[in-house]
């Protein structure tokens, strides 16, 4: 694969206002230089995905669906070169980026099956004087915002089911992580994805310029994965123009540990829920509730599992813990630890930033009271509170205690006990027994301020449809 550096607009790469430097936070390289967009660019994406709207749009379902189909392959094919560029501009290590690679390519394959699906409606009206007729059409031009944390993951979730609907789209990726994006797309040309059906932009003034593209009347959906904070503000600019939206925001995930759990289980599934992708995830299992019987051989087993990580480099051999996205990041990981230490937290391992070059923060486990500051932040990094607890109940008001609800975690070996307590937790996903449950045949979002709508399984492609009732005289 070529190593795509411009924008890509109208079924072209071109150059824009700018460059912008894509670094290894590893070790403090620029990899490439990609093109940044102003207005012009910005308009020009708009404008192709425009002008391509109606006749994708009528394209059959089973046409789009073989281009996923393809682009799905391709993806497969490549996997372990879209690994190394994840690895390298993200600095996940290879075998979280190889992971997330198969998993955004099953979002392709995942919606070249729906794209032929969609299902319909037609009855008779309980007055008996019409037909009622309910079908479902594209919405039309998408702007899609991903952020840096699943360059491809993220991308493919919202790609896969606007081209399975018929939609054209912009993508907006994050500034950090453009050249998995920009590879993706290069892959969707190859499938047969025809010109101005998927543009791809990188704005230079990004707030001014999404703002813009917001208040363009041809623009009519977004889908936008990334903080509430930044969500809060999108959802205020949508509202001028009445633009849909869905939002996969911020978490704060609980991982609630019951007297009767398998210990031994719990801590394979913490270090899968806490440690995915160096703990950079918003699925990532934040707030640890370990009921008190049980907390000391729970907090002994997973420090150890913990302190025995190998962090490195994302492409080092037997790497399992590589750097935060960049040194910001990775700076705002410490803040929060030196804080909650002030506040009285006992560190077990880690805690302290390391010296010598890269974005680096070692696996890091505390014991705090609930009242500790680090428990309203969603630490996007490899950082494990622990706080006890003595009954179900209390532990369920705890997990609760948040503006979040994205998913949570429960471990327990009584399924009633466990499903009692899944049903009680503000979440739009709960996993019992497991560490990670996302899934592309599962719908993925949460309540709360945790975002609107669902992306991925049956619900993913109705985010890009509009349902459309015709009434029938006969």
């Amino acid at each position: 694969m070529e190593l795509k550096t411009g924008l890509y607009i109208d079924g072209k790469w071109v150059t824009g206002d700018g460059t912008l430097n894509v670094i290894d936070p590893s070790t403090g390289e620029v990899i490439a230089a990609v093109s940044t967009a102003g207005d012009a660019e910005c308009d020009a994406a708009i404008t192709a995905a425009h002008n391509a709207f109606p006749e994708w749009a009528k394209t059959a379902p089973r046409y789009r669906a073989e281009i996923l189909r393809k682009a799905f392959e391709l993806m497969v094919a490549e996997a372990d070169h879209l690994a190394t560029l994840i690895s390298r501009e993200n600095g996940k290590v290879f075998s979280d980026a190889r992971g997330e690679v198969m998993y955004a390519a099953e979002f392709f394959r995942w919606f070249s099956e729906e794209a032929v699906r969609t299902p319909g409606d037609f009855r008779k009206s309980p007055s008996g004087d019409k037909r009622i007729l309910v079908t479902h059409q594209p919405i039309g031009v998408s702007l899609l915002i991903t952020p840096w944390n699943f360059p491809a993951g993220m991308a493919t979730r919202k790609i896969g089911p606007a081209i399975a609907a018929g939609c054209t789209m912009v993508l907006k990726p994050a500034g950090e992580t453009p050249l998995t994006a920009l590879a993706i797309v290069d892959i969707l040309e190859r499938a047969g994805v025809p010109k101005g059906v998927v543009n791809v932009i990188l704005p230079s003034k990004t707030g001014p310029m999404i703002s813009k593209m917001l208040h363009d009347p041809r623009v009519r959906n977004l889908s936008f994965t990334g903080s509430t904070e930044v969500g809060r503000v999108l959802l205020k600019e949508c509202a001028d123009l009445v633009i849909r939206t869905s939002m996969e925001l911020g978490g704060n995930a609980p991982f609630v540990v019951l007297d009767d759990a398998n210990i031994d289980e719990a801590i394979k599934g913490v270090m899968l829920a806490k440690m995915r992708n160096g703990g950079a995830a918003c699925t990532a299992a934040n707030r640890i509730f370990v009921a008190r019987a049980i907390a000391d051989e729970f907090t002994e087993k997973f420090t150890a599992a913990m302190a025995g990580m190998k962090m490195a480099n994302g492409l080092t051999e037997g790497a399992q813990l590589g750097a935060s996205v960049s040194m910001k990041e990775r700076n705002k990981i410490a803040e929060l630890v030196d804080a909650s230490v002030a506040a009285g937290a006992k560190v077990h391992t880690g805690g302290k930033t390391p010296d010598g070059a890269g974005a680096f923060y070692p696996p890091t486990v505390m014991t705090v009271d609930k009242s500790n500051p680090i428990l309203q932040s969603e630490v996007f990094g490899p950082v494990a509170p622990i706080i006890r607890f003595d009954t179900d109940e209390e532990a369920i008001k705890l997990a609760n205690d948040t503006p979040f609800g994205l998913i949570s975690y429960v471990y327990s070996q009584d399924l009633t006990r466990a499903i009692r307590t899944a049903e009680a937790l503000e979440a739009g996903m709960v996993a019992i027994n497991r560490g990670m449950i996302s899934d592309p045949a599962a719908p993925f979002g949460g309540v709360k301020q945790s975002g609107l709508g669902r992306e991925g399984g049956f619900d993913g492609i109705h985010e890009y449809l509009e349902t459309k009732f015709i009434g029938v005289e006969i």
